[in-house]
C-alpha cells in the first residue's frame, strides 16, 4: 500500500518513497510472528550497529558523482549544506550533514510560538482519552515512554497534547530546540530498535515506548521562556540509528555541549544529532497550554489521502511535512 502525506508549503498530496519498505514489511509480517527470536536479534543494538555501518560507512568508487546522484534521487538540496559537498565521502556524512539553517530554515521572532524540532512529517493528538484523537496506546504507552521510574515526570503531562515528528532517511538529521526554557531533567531510557516506517508502527505495539530514547524536560514558564508550561522532548532511535548525540550550540554549530540539568536552551538552536536513518522525535505538552497550527489540524483529518496510519488505526490520521524551526503551535491564551 502507498503512503501519502501533505506538503505544508503548497497543500499538495505527496506519495512517499519508502526506502527498505520490502525488508520492513517482511520483518513485521513474517519474522515478527513466525521467528520471534530472529526478529529480536534484528532489532537489537548490535544488529543496528552492523546494518548502520554496512549502509552508511562504506565508501563509493566515485564519491562526488555518487553522492550527487543519491542526493538528487532523495531530493536533498546540497546548496544549503555545510561544509562543501566535496568533503562528503560516505552516506553517513551525507545524512549527518549540517545546513545553513539560519538562512535555509528561517524562524519567526514570536516568543510564544512552538517550532518544529526537525525536518519531519508531523502528527498531533492528545493524551486525553476523551479528546478527538487520543494517540497514546497506538504509537506509545504514555508512562512507559518517559520511563517507568519517572512517575513524577509523566504525571506532569496527564491529559496534555502530543506532537510526533517522523524523520525519513533523506531528512536533515539535527534536532533543534522547539521552545525556550531551562532543563529540569534529562535522562536515557534503554530499549530496542524498531523501524519507524509507518507500516512497522501500525504492526508493532506502542513501538516508540519500546525503542531506546533520550528524554529532556524543559520548563518554559521562566523569564524569556516560551510560556507553554513544561515540555518533554523525547528523541527516539530506530533501526540503523545507533546513537543520539547531544550537541547543543547557542550560535550556529559552534562549541557543541551536552545537555545538563539547569542549562538554558534557546528556541531554534541545534540540540542533538541522530546518527543516520529514520527516527522519531516526540513533544509532550501540559494540558491546555498549546494550540496546534490550523493547517496541521485540518490535514490530520483529510479523507482523500492514502495514509497507512489511517488504514492501520481505522480513522483519518494524515501527516504534514514540516520544516525545522517552522511554527507548529502557540501558547493558549489564559483567562
Amino acid at each position: 500500500m502507498t503512503h501519502q502525506f501533505i506538503d505544508r508549503s503548497n497543500g499538495n498530496v505527496i506519495t512517499e518513497t519508502m526506502l527498505g519498505d520490502r525488508m520492513v514489511a517482511f520483518m513485521y509480517s513474517k519474522l515478527w510472528e513466525s521467528v520471534p527470536s530472529l526478529f529480536n536479534a534484528v532489532t537489537s543494538a548490535r544488529m543496528t550497529r552492523v546494518l548502520g555501518y554496512l549502509r552508511y560507512d562504506c565508501r563509493f568508487n566515485d564519491h562526488r558523482m555518487d553522492i550527487k546522484r543519491l542526493a538528487d534521487q532523495l531530493g536533498i538540496d546540497l546548496v544549503e549544506c555545510l561544509p562543501p559537498v566535496s568533503s562528503i565521502k560516505t552516506l553517513r556524512q551525507l545524512f549527518e550533514r549540517k545546513i545553513r539553517y539560519w538562512d535555509a530554515r528561517p524562524m519567526e521572532k514570536a516568543p510564544r510560538q512552538v517550532v518544529s524540532p526537525a525536518d519531519a512529517r508531523i502528527l498531533v493528538g492528545s493524551l486525553d482519552d476523551m479528546a478527538l484523537l487520543p494517540i497514546k496506546g497506538k504509537f506509545f504507552d504514555y508512562p512507559e515512554l518517559l520511563g517507568a521510574p519517572h512517575y513524577h515526570e509523566y504525571k506532569l503531562f496527564n491529559g496534555g497534547d502530543v506532537a510526533i515528528f517522523r524523520l525519513t532517511p533523506d531528512k536533515y538529521h539535527y534536532n533543534h530546540v522547539p521552545v525556550s526554557g531551562r532543563v529540569l531533567n534529562v535522562y536515557d531510557v534503554d530499549g530496542v530498535f524498531h523501524a519507524c516506517n509507518p507500516g512497522a508502527v501500525v504492526c508493532a505495539v506502542t513501538p516508540f515506548s519500546k525503542n531506546r530514547r533520550v528524554v529532556t524536560i524543559i520548563d518554559t514558564d521562566v523569564p524569556e521562556g516560551t510560556k507553554v508550561g513544561r515540555v518533554a522532548m523525547v528523541e527516539v532511535v530506530a533501526m540503523m540509528i545507533g546513537d543520539i548525540r547531544q550537541c547543543y550550540s547557542r550560535y550556529l554549530y559552534d562549541d557543541p555541549q551536552d545537555i545538563k540539568v539547569g542549562m538554558w536552551l534557546e528556541k531554534g538552536c541545534p540540540k542533538s544529532l541522530y546518527r543516520p536513518g529514520s527516527s522519531t522525535t516526540i513533544l509532550l505538552f501540559e494540558k491546555n497550554r498549546v494550540q496546534f497550527a490550523k493547517d496541521i489540524l485540518t490535514n490530520l483529518y483529510r479523507c482523500d489521502v492514502n495514509s497507512r496510519f489511517s488504514l492501520g488505526f481505522g480513522r483519518p490520521l494524515v501527516e504534514t511535512d514540516v520544516r525545522v524551526r517552522s511554527q507548529i503551535a502557540e501558547a493558549k491564551q489564559t483567562t
